[in-house]
């Protein structure tokens, strides 16, 4: 899928390609001193940004995104998008689907801020035994209070 916005386009396609055994392809699109920010992590270069992603996919068995809308204006970048993955010590490696977005800035065509914002608990935590129970409750009880 295309999105008719280059630079989220190749964000995308490296995305979909990406794998414990390609990591050395990030260098393509991100900047040697890159900022990467998700609900879980702050780092800061592409060393760090190559090892986390090495430790994340790992026991990846699966993971494609696809966009859902996107915008590229000079030296920046938004893409929505829908995340499908397993991953061996989550949800006994069944397919997850998370929705999220990415906000892009590039310096020399390469990333150079890069911050994902998605839910953690429909990532993670509403597959794992006692913290989904217990998220579950949480969020049952603030319903009711907010009602």
């Amino acid at each position: 899928m295309t999105t008719g916005t280059p630079r989220v386009d190749k964000f995308l396609a490296l995305y979909n390609s990406l794998s414990s055994e390609n990591l050395q392809s990030l260098q393509q699109l991100y900047h040697p001193d890159v900022e990467f920010i998700d609900p879980v992590h702050q780092l800061r270069g592409l060393a760090a940004l190559t090892e986390y992603f090495n430790h994340a996919y790992a026991r990846l068995q699966r993971c494609t995104f696809s966009a859902e809308q996107s915008m590229e204006q000079q030296q920046q970048a938004f893409i929505s998008w829908h995340m499908q993955f397993s991953h061996t010590a989550i949800g006994a490696g069944k397919m997850i689907d998370v929705a999220g977005c990415s906000v892009l800035q590039y310096q020399d065509d390469l990333i150079i801020y890069h911050r994902d914002y998605y839910d953690l608990d429909q990532m993670v935590f509403q597959h794992l035994p006692v913290l989904g129970w217990l998220t579950g409750k949480v969020k049952q009880q603030m319903s009711k209070t907010a009602g």
